[in-house]
């Protein structure tokens, strides 16, 4: 009569770890924090682009942002990290509807529907800091993507710093190896390990035949630089590739018409390539002549459309056999 009474024991029992995994499994997929207003609101946002530079953030980047988002609901997102953008944001920008965070830290996140949903309703978007290769590996051909690139084709504003300017431009350094790709490494080869690249995170047309990079004369980049427009062209993506790089503490924003003014304390560096490189092979060191440098900084404009300056100054950069070479007087690259 025993066992009668331990099956009746044990089928409660077994029902409960059974659910344990159903429950486990509805546990959230990614983490999000809001200040502000619980309600969705929907302003007409204003288009708008902001790449940072990365270190310090600057202020008045986030504040321009803000106004092109109509006051409404400024998101932050990223894959790892905190919510510490919240409280910064906000008393940046009291007027907004709301701030948010949404850390969106694996590929299960980012097919998660809830996130879709939250995203889609942002009126600004900002992309944090970090390692650029977890967008790439999480968010590529998921909802993320396709909402991001639903919400740049509606009008809405966007912008990220460090790793989050990385993916905004058409073509993408994607820094899928353990370490980041140094001037030297992309010099000596501009097929090393280092120098992974991707292309078409997202869609922006002002952006479209560029590549991005950032913390730029802090971190000596430019060499890197030189390098990525050489794999560009060499892989048929663009026959005259353009890049543009961004110092710390410094921010380029561009509005609908592709007017860029700078804000912050650094320059920006526009790049452009006269075509083909002439030695751009694995093992290597690269050879790649009179690549064009418009440089501007705080009070200066340029006009990517036409790739124009406003003030600012004028240089060219030549890599021989590895060695980086430059017009201005005393030769300096940056």
């Amino acid at each position: 009569m025993l066992r009668p009474v331990l099956t009746a024991l044990a089928l409660p029992l077994l029902g409960l770890l059974a659910a344990t995994p159903v429950w486990a499994a509805k546990k959230p997929t990614y983490s999000y924090f809001r200040l502000g207003n619980s309600a969705d609101v929907a302003p007409t946002p204003t288009p708008g682009i902001v790449l940072m530079g990365g270190s310090t953030d600057v202020d008045a980047a986030f504040q321009w942002l803000c106004q092109r988002s109509g006051n409404g609901d400024f998101l932050v997102i990223r894959a790892a990290g905190t919510d510490a953008y919240n409280p910064y944001v906000r008393e940046l920008c009291p007027a907004s509807n709301s701030v948010s965070t949404l850390i969106i830290p694996t590929l299960a996140a980012a097919n998660d529907p809830a996130v879709a949903e939250i995203l889609s309703q942002a009126e600004a978007v900002w992309i944090a800091g970090g390692d650029q290769s977890n967008y790439i590996n999480y968010w590529t051909g998921t909802p993320v993507q396709t909402t991001l690139n639903a919400l740049i084709a509606s009008g809405t504003p966007l912008g990220g710093t460090s790793a989050g300017t990385a993916v905004l431009t058409q073509f993408v350094y994607s820094a899928l190896a353990s370490q980041g790709a140094t001037s030297a490494q992309a010099l000596a080869d501009p097929f090393h390990r280092t120098m992974t690249l991707a292309r078409d995170f997202v869609d922006l047309p002002l952006l479209r035949g560029i590549i991005g990079d950032m913390h730029f004369a802090a971190r000596d980049r430019m060499g890197r630089d030189l390098a990525f427009l050489c794999r560009v062209a060499t892989a048929g993506w663009s026959a005259a590739p353009r890049g543009i790089a961004v110092d710390e503490q410094t921010a380029l924003l561009i509005d609908a018409q592709g007017n860029g003014s700078v804000v912050g304390i650094g320059n920006v560096y526009f790049l452009r390539a006269p075509g083909q490189p002439e030695v751009c092979r694995s093992k290597t060191p690269l050879t790649y002549r009179n690549i064009a440098v418009d440089r501007i900084r705080a009070g200066e404009t340029f006009h990517l459309p036409t790739w124009q300056r406003n003030g600012g100054s004028a240089y060219t950069l030549t890599a021989e056999a590895g060695v980086v070479t430059s017009t201005q007087a005393g030769g300096g690259i940056y």
